[in-house]
């Protein structure tokens, strides 16, 4: 079973729901390995100083960003931490946009949002309303030591959230030799686009992904196979991987008096820093709520074991 990339919470408004962040995608290429043609041993790749030709060890490999040619400024491990967001793990809703709206380009590698236990009400809530008004949340999250833009959208009985990229991050295609104008300015003629047009229709499908392989890779395995049964060769089994660590469970709340608050107060929910955020009006709110939800809870549950509201003992007069 895959294990979590990591374990936080998806927050919108005041309302936080706990997830793990899975990988959504499977990677299928064929990696080789670079082996010395005289004896079929492994070549290695080494850390080389490159004044001096001597290893380097990987405890005195450090980080360094080239601000100029052969000009290095060191960066320690906690310098790129402290440029990391507050919230690192929490993927924390900012807005809600059409979900139409994202142009293609702008995506880049997808996950999957698994809840935590007892957190599917939270989960299933927000996954249902996205997709009864065709919205996508927008959010913000730390993975590693990268902050990512990214997009929260429901598929199925899933919530993908997908890594988006910056705007800086893209090519404008204004940057090529592109023709510019309209068919005319090609000399291209009404029939031709209408041909055009009856051959793509000709061609038209329903996209059914499950149609398509990576035929170069599977016809590269049976070129591995021959090889192996030529050689005489047997492959070894996979290791079975390891459960993954249970989630974390959270508290039962009143999502309605939530949901309340967050919009009466258009507030969202603070990113934790330190000891200080217990004390934030969000964190208040959502204690709050929680209080009463118990108070009422216990309630429910003794008028249902006595059948009866308990009424206090009256006093009789000495």
């Amino acid at each position: 079973m895959a294990r979590p990339i990591w374990t936080g919470t998806l927050s919108f408004g005041l309302l936080n729901v706990p997830v793990s962040l899975m990988p959504g995608e499977r990677r299928v290429d064929l990696s080789f390995r670079m082996l010395d043609s005289r004896d079929n041993k492994p070549v290695r790749y080494e850390r080389v100083n490159a004044e001096t030709g001597e290893e380097v060890p990987w405890k005195d490999v450090v980080k360094a960003f080239e601000y100029d040619k052969g000009s290095y400024v060191v960066l320690e491990q906690d310098d790129i931490k402290s440029a990391a967001s507050d919230s690192r793990e929490t993927v924390e809703v900012e807005s809600f946009i059409d979900a139409a709206a994202i142009p293609p380009q702008y995506y880049e590698k997808p996950y999957i949002l698994v809840p935590g236990k007892k957190a599917e009400k939270g989960y299933v809530l927000l996954r249902e309303t996205l997709r009864d008004i065709g919205r996508a949340g927008i959010a913000r999250v730390v993975v590693r030591t990268r902050e990512y833009l990214c997009a929260v959208l429901p598929q199925g009985d899933a919530l993908v959230l997908m890594l988006l990229r910056y705007p800086q991050e893209l090519v404008d295609p204004a940057d090529y030799r592109l023709p510019e104008g309209d068919a005319g300015d090609y000399r291209i003629s009404t029939k031709e686009r209408e041909m055009a047009r009856q051959l793509i229709d000709s061609m038209a499908s329903d996209w059914d992904p499950t149609g398509y392989r990576d035929e170069f890779r599977d016809r590269l395995e049976k070129v591995i196979r021959a090889r192996m049964k030529s050689q005489g060769v047997v492959a070894k089994p996979d290791d079975d991987d390891h459960d993954a660590p249970a989630d974390a469970a959270t508290n039962v709340v009143d999502f309605m008096a939530l949901l309340q608050e967050s919009i009466s107060s258009k507030r969202r929910t603070p990113a934790k820093t330190g000891g200080k955020a217990a004390g934030t009006p969000a964190k208040k709110a959502v204690k709050k709520v929680a209080k009463k939800t118990a108070k009422k809870t216990a309630a429910k549950s003794a008028k249902k074991k006595t059948g009866k509201a308990t009424k206090a003992p009256s006093r009789k007069a000495g």
